[in-house]
Order: C-alpha cells, then sequence, then structure tokens
C-alpha cells in the first residue's frame, strides 16, 4: 500500500512538473479566437495612470523618490469606475506598477509600495471590487522595465532574479483579483525595450496568466518587429505589414501608445511560421500627460476625441482613454464632463 501511495505521490509530482514546464500558447488563425472577439466587443475602455509620479508632476520617476511621498487624500475607486460607465466605456486599465517600480498593492516581494506610503489603501483590491460592483472589466497594466527592482538593466545576470520577481507579482495580482471574484479581462506590458526581447521571459508571464485566468488577453507594448530583425524597436503601426514577426511572443494584441492604427490595419502575424491573429488596441491621453500634472491644462477637442474613436475601434481594434485621478484620489472634473459629453456625441449613452 504504502508502495502504490508512493507511485502516485511521484506520479503527481511528474505531472505538477510536466504542467510547469508545458507552454501554453495562442492558437494558430487568421481569425479571432472567442477572447480576441470579446476585448474587440469591449471595444473602449478607460486608463488610470496612478501613483507616486502623480505627487511629483513626474511622468518618468527612476525608483527614488521616497514611499510615503505618495499620499492620497482618498482613493475613490468607485468614482473612477462609474465615470467609465457612464461614458459608455466597457472596462477600465489600471497602472499597477510603473517604470519606477512603487506598487499600488501590498506586495510582499518588495517595500516600495503602498503599505509603506502614506496611504496604505490597496487600489487594485478597492478597484476590483467597484469593477464587480458596476459590472464592468478590469485591465491591469505591469512595468516590466523597473528602475527600482531592476536598474542595472545590462547586467544579463541580474535576469534570473529579476524575472522571478516578475512572476511574483503576476501570482500577487491574479490572486488579488479572484479573492475578489473579478476576472481580469486584459493585461498590458511596458518597458521591454530595455532588453532584448529573448530576455523578456514572455513565455513564463503568459503560462502564469492564462493558467489562472483563460481570457485575459495579454500585449506588451510594441510587439511587432520586422522581417529582417525581429527585436525591431519601434514598427509604427502604418509600417507594420501582414506576415511581421512578432517581437513578444506569446501574445494576443498589438499596441504602441499613444498611436492610432493604420489604415487598412494587418491583422495576422507570425512567429515560427505560424499565423496569429492579433488586433490593435490604441491609448491616447484626453490632456497631455498619463499622470496627473498640475501643468496639465491642454485638453483634446470633442471632436478630435470622437474622431479618434471612430478611426481606433473602425477595423475591429480597441480604444484607450487615458484619464489621471489627482492627488485627492479622484477623478478631474474636466475628465468627467468630457467623457459624458464624448459619451453622447458617439450615441454610446443617453
Amino acid at each position: 500500500m504504502k508502495k502504490l501511495l508512493l507511485s502516485f505521490a511521484l506520479l503527481f509530482l511528474f505531472m505538477a512538473s510536466f504542467a510547469q514546464k508545458t507552454s501554453i500558447l495562442p492558437i494558430s488563425a487568421s481569425q479571432p479566437n472567442k477572447y480576441q472577439l470579446e476585448q474587440i466587443n469591449r471595444k473602449y475602455g478607460m486608463f488610470i495612470h496612478f501613483g507616486i509620479n502623480t505627487f511629483h508632476d513626474e511622468e518618468w520617476s527612476d525608483g527614488s523618490l521616497p514611499a510615503v511621498s505618495y499620499n492620497p487624500k482618498n482613493i475613490d475607486a468607485e468614482q473612477w469606475v462609474k465615470t467609465a460607465k457612464n461614458a459608455g466605456m466597457k472596462y477600465v486599465i489600471l497602472v499597477t506598477k510603473h517604470h519606477d517600480g512603487f506598487c499600488l498593492w501590498d506586495s510582499k516581494y518588495t517595500d516600495y509600495d503602498v503599505q509603506a506610503s502614506s496611504n496604505k489603501t490597496n487600489v487594485v483590491s478597492n478597484l476590483a471590487k467597484a469593477c464587480k460592483k458596476y459590472n464592468i472589466g478590469l485591465g491591469l497594466y505591469y512595468s516590466l522595465w523597473d528602475r527600482k527592482q531592476n536598474g542595472d538593466v545590462e547586467n544579463v545576470n541580474l535576469d534570473d532574479t529579476y524575472n522571478k520577481y516578475m512572476i511574483n507579482q503576476i501570482n500577487e495580482l491574479l490572486d488579488l483579483t479572484k479573492k475578489e471574484k473579478v476576472n481580469i479581462v486584459e493585461f498590458w506590458f511596458d518597458g521591454g525595450w530595455l532588453k532584448t526581447n529573448k530576455r523578456w521571459p514572455t513565455q513564463a508571464i503568459y503560462n502564469t496568466i492564462k493558467s489562472k485566468a483563460p481570457a485575459c488577453q495579454i500585449g506588451i507594448n510594441w510587439n511587432i518587429g520586422l522581417p529582417n530583425n525581429e527585436d525591431a524597436h519601434t514598427i509604427l503601426p502604418d509600417k507594420q505589414k501582414e506576415n511581421y514577426p512578432i517581437r513578444y511572443f506569446p501574445s494576443d494584441f498589438r499596441l504602441g501608445d499613444p498611436y492610432l492604427p493604420a489604415n487598412p490595419d494587418p491583422k495576422v502575424f507570425n512567429h515560427d511560421n505560424k499565423p496569429y491573429y492579433m488586433p490593435w488596441e490604441s491609448t491616447i491621453c484626453m490632456s497631455s500627460r498619463w499622470f496627473f500634472n498640475t501643468k496639465d491644462t491642454t485638453y483634446k477637442s470633442i471632436e478630435t476625441l470622437a474622431n479618434n474613436y471612430n478611426k481606433a475601434t473602425a477595423q475591429n481594434n480597441i480604444l484607450i482613454l487615458n484619464c489621471p485621478p489627482n492627488r485627492d484620489g479622484k477623478m478631474r472634473e474636466r475628465d468627467i464632463e468630457l467623457l459624458k459629453d464624448l459619451g453622447k456625441k458617439l450615441n454610446l449613452v443617453k
């Protein structure tokens, strides 16, 4: 009996080890799969840039700003989600960690997070609860480039340690949203250009997410290369052609902020001589900056935003508008007004 139990235990360990090593891959196809169709049908969402940069009038800080300087008076995640919902948007994407490495949740893998700040609110959990309450999709942005944890990006010997750090944090984010009983619809990765594409654990990232959230769509910024240089950066939308190589494989959709798609927009790209369908997601600012900035007072007009929407979504693609909360943890009134008026102009809301 003991030998039989031991055999079952060894078989279980082998199967678990095999499952960890097995690659989860998108299906090779020239048409969208059902999860891509869900993303295409969402069509319109909100980008939420909020973090330590919010309190310093910065776009890209370097990880040296003190955690206590992140000090929102409030975190009104319900207001953010209601604003998106009332504008006709189908989901929101929160910047959970930007290039500075500051995390909007209590991560056990770093001290550079909200737990070490002046406001310990778990923003990821709060937003997940609001998304569930208002029945709107939740997407998460995560920067691969981390100037706090992996400042010496040229040192290849540090890759293994940092890659494990990323996978651990991605698992934390997945577990947080699972705890709130909310499915992540999208993972938006940024900053890959600091290293060659092969140095990033794209397959491990894809496995980690898809094993827990199969419907989640995964994209890495600037993920199309050139036929003679798979890792070329940057290939603008109007330079992308059918069957160009996928720079960060596997991934489910293309992105390259803040650009709109070309017309006609190619959809089928190549990896290992196989075709993969990949829609384009546009991400643009309502005003001039990604993060809240006291000097950011110039907004796009309703006409410009409407034209951007029509161009971005005309070819089975998606538009994300960036609306950064201010230092009070609330959406700016101008953003709320513009989004509401835009929703009416586009016949997305009454």
